[in-house]
């Protein structure tokens, strides 16, 4: 049953997930999706040796419910899996974007061939779950008021558990790993990224900086007009790609599709004049 416009639009405690259980690689994983009609989308790319989540403001709601929820589960071989169903072209040059798995590393070790298992699209479901991310308001009140009075680093919480905490490609997945208290921190933090915008566009880091190493560093970026920008980059790469006599590789056919871009947002402008 399709989800109602108000219930596709919706972020808040007890969201409805779908479940299903993967056997992959000799182990049972616990797969928790979105439901189809959910409105978020997502994409990602990797720049400057970070990989980015992408967004808008609604998608890092979401995003930072299913982190915070996540560090709650107690089933070994949990994750969720923002499947290819809900992961757009990138906003800046429209290759694809990867499927995103998020990882509780006290409870979940996922394999490449485990990855590639999952990374196949199976929309049906064998459950509803609902998502409980009681604490995750109270968490972010705690962290604005402390921002604000200049005592955040004194008093907000335990210092986190960054081992074993990732963030990698694996098996055609794109991996957050982390531990419990982490995934924590990395919810409010994405929760809280909206408080500070740019032109329209804001991001948080997802490592481990201010406590210790993380293998890899990661980030969540948004942008109020993330649907736009996806839009147009598609049409870019397009027409890119139909002019012909292409320079090889993905890394000569980036740049035209920036340029193109501006063409592209100006023919709009005008059409719309």
């Amino acid at each position: 049953m399709p989800l109602r416009p108000s219930n596709a639009r919706t972020v808040g405690d007890r969201l409805k997930l779908h479940r299903r259980e993967v056997r992959a690689d000799g182990r049972t994983y616990q797969v928790i999706t979105l439901r189809s009609g959910t409105r978020a989308r997502f994409s990602t790319n990797l720049c400057h040796d970070t990989w980015h989540i992408l967004s808008d403001p609604h998608g890092a709601r979401l995003l930072s419910r299913l982190l915070w929820g996540l560090s709650f589960q107690r089933h070994h071989g949990s994750l969720v899996l923002l499947d290819r169903r809900f992961i757009d072209p990138n906003p800046f040059d429209a290759e694809p974007g990867r499927p995103i798995a998020l990882i509780p590393a006290d409870l979940t070790r996922l394999t490449a061939a485990a990855a590639r298992r999952l990374a196949v699209p199976r929309p049906r479901s064998e459950g509803t779950v609902r998502w409980h991310t009681w604490g995750l308001d109270q968490a972010v009140h705690e962290w604005r008021t402390g921002r604000a009075d200049g005592s955040r680093w004194r008093t907000w919480r335990p210092a986190p558990d960054v081992r074993h905490a990732a963030v990698e490609p694996v098996g055609g997945l794109l991996t957050f790993r982390a531990s419990a208290s982490l995934l924590r921190c990395w919810a409010v933090y994405v929760a809280t990224m909206g408080d500070y915008v740019h032109d329209g566009m804001s991001y948080t880091e997802l490592d481990g900086p201010r406590w210790g190493p993380c293998r890899s560093d990661g980030e969540v970026q948004t942008f109020t007009d993330y649907r736009q920008r996806v839009s147009v980059a598609k049409v870019s790469r397009r027409e890119v790609l139909a002019a012909g006599h292409l320079p090889g590789g993905p890394a000569e056919i980036r740049p035209l599709v920036w340029r193109q871009n501006s063409v592209v947002r100006r023919r709009r402008i005008r059409a719309s004049a």
